[in-house]
Order: structure tokens, then C-alpha cells, then sequence
């Protein structure tokens, strides 16, 4: 929303000299500024926004939001086009606020422990077919990302569908407030981001809190396979609406059975309605993700055509269970963005039904941020990995270590798995494990890097690489 920066100043209480000046955008990072936006001076502990004002400004910043304490030592040229505050975080979440409520039309927040990202673009989607809506773009969903995406809202837009993120208890919370919903989405509650939390129902309490922030009136949509967020309803007052393959959620799915190519298609039960859908997408965890999609949508009377037409044309994001095709049949499932237990498990399970596989190789990064128990979680992984008859298990760095411990106690041959320190290490030797015909799952957390794992695989395209000669281990 195009604001000039006498109105940003009002609405965060303060002052600028340059009043009639207006900011087309909003950036906290002054190398990717464009001209015309508002640079916020962030400070984080490793960093500090102030010390990159001058750059913005050589960029063509329109201005800058700043501490008080900065803007009484800047250099004089700065100074008409500076918006001085006490805290400049605090000013982009407030600015974002005023923003939102400024706007003052119908806003989701999805929230959960896997699947957040695949249900708000399946949202944005189907509300897509009849209105102009605004969705957090990328993982725009933390302190920093939510605020930004807020500040893309324009007067045209009719609906906005926004990812909320946290990685300790309060932040849900916090980024409720300031998105101030009418509907609330849960899709799970899984074991994540554990370092902070000293259990699963810890985790269950803090996705908890975006329905304890929803306003007066509001509407709950709540995954009724998940045992937490089952209990989500107790002392709502607001509408609540539940999907899931459960016999008694609302929006249910029914007759699941695997397409052509990699589609699911499915039938879904819901208040009103009862109709197919094709979803191009392999998994019964998309087909949640999906009817979270659907039961949200139906609080906008969208038609059932149009959600069929929607979802039947999704394209999922990159790294996000992207289906990738390497020379001679090979399938490589790129779900190399993230990964947590929970999503390991169902990826897994999709792999294991994956139809006219000659094998299936699981390259799995380390999954990360769980805390004290992260060994344990990794053995448990790698049991489900010999219970899903993998043929080959490939871990990458780190607790990676004991998917292998796991996977060789459940009864996957010792010869059958391996260690690498490095993404490009596992991608060479998957690389030379290949067959025609392969199925091939990527996965682990962001920070491994997997994505060279998918490079290193694609590298030698259209030519005969060493992984399809005869001699090669098996």
C-alpha cells in the first residue's frame, strides 16, 4: 500500500520532514531495495540495519525508519527523509498493523507444524477463481516476514491468506495480533523446532494460540485427524469447522486412490456438496492439505467447479514434493526444502505406495532443531524407512547418522546404507546407484542443502552417465 511518509510517521507516532514524499514499498534489506521504498533499520545480534542507511539511500530510498538515538548523529542529507522511532522492529510490525486494519477485509492465517506453505497456495488457489487475493509470498510467515507481506496488502485486494510461523512459545501470539484474522487454519501439530519446547504438547499449546487470538466471531478450521489439534475447539466461542479422512469432520475425504502419472484423485464429503477431485500431487498429506484448502474456501461460497478446476491445475512450489524426471524413467521427488519427523514419515508412506517403482532410494538430510532427543527421533525415522521396504538409505550430515542406526535395527541390510558428511558426497554416489525406472526421495532441512544433491542428479542430462552403466552398486 502506497502511504506517504507523513502518514507512515502518523501512524507510528512520529514525526518526518518531508511529509508529501511516498513510499511505493517497503524493504529491510538495503541490497535489495528498490527505488521509491521505505527502509526500515533493523538491528538483529549478528547485524545492524543502521549501519546501511547510506546505501539504501544510494539505491533511492523514498526514506528510512530509524532509531531516535541514530537519527540525532546522522549525517545532515539524511535527516528531512528519516522517520525517527524508539524500536525499529516493533515500528514494522506496528506500521503493518495499522496497514492491515487500514485495508480492512477478510484475512486467513494458516498455522502448523508441516503442510502450512502447500495449504496456503492451494487457498490462494481456489480463492484465486473469484477474488483478487494478496498470499504471503515464499516463507514470508516470522517477526520480519509476516509485517512485510502486510505491507504489500492494496486497496484491491478482497481477501489475503497469510502463513504464520514460530520457533518458541508467544510468537503465534504475537503475529496473530498483528494480522488480526477472521479465519484461522491448524494443519498439525508435529515434533519441530524442539530446542525450545520440552514436548509435543508444548508445541500443541503454542499453534493453539492463533485460535486464542482470533477475533469475535471468527472461524477455526481444524485438522480432526490430529489428536492435538482435535482438542483446538474447548473453549472456543467461535465457529468451528474440522476436516480430515475422520469420520466426523466436516469436509472429509473419501474413495482416495492414486491417478494417472503422480495425481491423486479423491472424493470429499462436505456441507452441501459431494464431488471429485483430481490433485496432481502424490500423498494422503497433500490431500490433507487440500481439504484444509477446501474448508476454508467454502466460508467465501466458492462453487465446487471451481475448487475441482483450482486444485486439478495446483503446481506445487520448488523443493516442496516437486516431481522431477531424469533421463530413462528415473523419478526424483524434490522435497528438499524442509524436513521434520512428522514430514519424513508421510513422505515415506508416499514413496512406499509409489506405483511401478524398481527401487526406492531415500536421500535423507538431517533434520534439525530437536533439541536433546534429535537421535531419537532420527533412529525412529530410519526404523520407518525399513518398514517402508526402501531399498537404499543414503543420510546426510550430522544426527543423519542415526536414520542409519534406525534403518539397520529395523532390518534394512547394512550394505544397503550409507553416511555422507556432505550433500555433494550422497549426490555422487546416488548418482552412481542409479537404474532405469528408480524413484529417487530428497529430503532433509533446509540448512543441509540438498539441493546439490538435485544439481549433481540433473548434471550430466541427455548424456550417459556412470549411474546407467551395468557396473554400478546395487
Amino acid at each position: 500500500m502506497d502511504l506517504s511518509l507523513g502518514e507512515v510517521a502518523s501512524m507510528l507516532g512520529a514525526s518526518c520532514e518531508t511529509p508529501e514524499r511516498v513510499a511505493l514499498g517497503y524493504s529491510i534489506d538495503s541490497r535489495t531495495l528498490s527505488a521509491g521504498q521505505l527502509f526500515f533499520a533493523l538491528r538483529g545480534p549478528r547485524f545492524d540495519g543502521h549501519q546501511f542507511v547510506g546505501q539504501a539511500f544510494a539505491r533511492g530510498a523514498a526514506g528510512a525508519v530509524v532509531e531516535q538515538v541514530f537519527r540525532q548523529g546522522c549525517a545532515a542529507q539524511w535527516g528531512p527523509a528519516l522517520i525517527a522511532v524508539r524500536n525499529t522492529a516493533e515500528a514494522l510490525k506496528q506500521l503493518a498493523c495499522a496497514v492491515r486494519r487500514k485495508w480492512g477485509r477478510r484475512l486467513i492465517a494458516i498455522t502448523g507444524s508441516t503442510g502450512k506453505t502447500t495449504t496456503k497456495e492451494m487457498l490462494a488457489a481456489v480463492l484465486g477463481r473469484r477474488f483478487r487475493v494478496l498470499k504471503s509470498p515464499g516463507n514470508l510467515n516470522n517477526d520480519f516476514g509476516l509485517p512485510l507481506a502486510l505491507l504489500a496488502l492494496e486497496p484491491e485486494h478482497e481477501v489475503a491468506v497469510m502463513e504464520l510461523a514460530m520457533s518458541a512459545p508467544g510468537e503465534i501470539a504475537r503475529l496473530a495480533r498483528i494480522a488480526e484474522p477472521q479465519v484461522g487454519v491448524v494443519t498439525n501439530v508435529a515434533p519441530v523446532h524442539l530446542q525450545s519446547f520440552d514436548s509435543v504438547e508444548a508445541i500443541a499449546r503454542a499453534k493453539r494460540e492463533l485460535i486464542d487470538n482470533l477475533e469475535a466471531g471468527s472461524t477455526a478450521v481444524l485438522n480432526r485427524d490430529d489428536e492435538r489439534v482435535r482438542r483446538f475447539p474447548e473453549g472456543f466461542a467461535g465457529r468451528v469447522l474440522t476436516f480430515g479422512f475422520d469420520e466426523g469432520a466436516d469436509f472429509r475425504a473419501l474413495e482416495l486412490r492414486a491417478g494417472p502419472g503422480h495425481e491423486t484423485r479423491f472424493r470429499v464429503a462436505g456441507p452441501g456438496f459431494d464431488c471429485e477431485v483430481h490433485l496432481p500431487l502424490p500423498g494422503r498429506h497433500n490431500v490433507q492439505n487440500a481439504l484444509a484448502a477446501i474448508a476454508a474456501a467454502s466460508l467465501f461460497e466458492i462453487p465446487p467447479g471451481e475448487f475441482q478446476q483450482a486444485l486439478a491445475t495446483f503446481q506445487t512450489l520448488h523443493q516442496r514434493c516437486e516431481i522431477l524426471t531424469l533421463p530413462l524413467g528415473v523419478t526424483v521427488v524434490n522435497d528438499s526444502y524442509n524436513s521434520n519427523p512428522r514430514a519424513m514419515e508421510t513422505m515415506l508412506e508416499t514413496l512406499a505406495a509409489w506405483p511401478g517403482a524398481r527401487r526406492r532410494i531415500v536421500v535423507a538430510g538431517e533434520m534439525r532443531e530437536l533439541g536433546p532427543t534429535s537421535p531419537d527421533w532420527h533412529r525412529e525415522v530410519g526404523r520407518k524407512c525399513a518398514e517402508s521396504k526402501v531399498d537404499w538409505l543414503l543420510g546426510v550430515q550430522g544426527d543423519a547418522q542415526f536414520f542409519l542406526e534406525g534403518a539397520f535395527e529395523g532390518g534394512l541390510p547394512g550394505e544397503r546404507g550409507r553416511f555422507f558428511a556432505g550433500a555433494e558426497e550422497a549426490g555422487e554416489f546416488c548418482r552412481a546407484l542409479l537404474l532405469p525406472g528408480d524413484v529417487i526421495l530428497v529430503k532433509g532441512s533446509r540448512v543441509v542443502g540438498l539441493e546439490k544433491v538435485i544439481q549433481l542428479l540433473f548434471a550430466a542430462e541427455g548424456k550417459q552417465r556412470p549411474g546407467l552403466k551395468a557396473k554400478q552398486p546395487r
